[in-house]
């Protein structure tokens, strides 16, 4: 694993998006005071609640095709395209803060980079397989 160290430091940044998407949850459940297990309340509290979610739920996407891409094909091309990934996705939380139409330009940009990781990590994989088989 050593040989993936962009990879691996691109990793920790998205561990750390996650964890400023669940501060912020805390902060709204504290501010507008929506006592666990409740998730619905304030809209501003349930925005802050799906950024959360929706990040979660592409991060367990998006992860294993960074690692996949960073080992099949490029360490320094899977830490550009997780960093697009990031900062797409913390657009989309601007956005879905300020109003939730506003989410769709930092949304597109962490899709395209999702799908680059993993067509590209796909792509890695075949070649390799075939050159083994070869």
């Amino acid at each position: 694993m050593n040989a993936l160290p962009l990879t691996a430091g691109t990793t920790l940044l998205m561990v750390l998006l996650m964890f400023g998407t669940t501060f912020m949850v805390g902060k709204a459940r504290h501010r507008f005071g929506i006592m666990a297990p409740s998730v619905s309340g304030h809209p501003q509290f349930e925005r802050a609640y799906r950024v959360q979610m929706n990040t979660l739920e592409w991060a367990v996407m998006t992860l294993p095709c960074l690692w996949v891409f960073g080992a099949y094909v490029s360490d320094f091309y899977a830490m550009l395209l997780g960093l697009m990934w990031i900062l797409g996705r913390v657009l989309y939380a601007i956005g879905y803060y300020r109003d939730p139409g506003e989410r769709a330009r930092g949304f597109v940009i962490a899709a395209l980079a999702f799908a680059a990781l993993g067509l590209g990590g796909a792509a890695g994989v075949i070649v390799t397989l075939a050159r083994a088989a070869g």
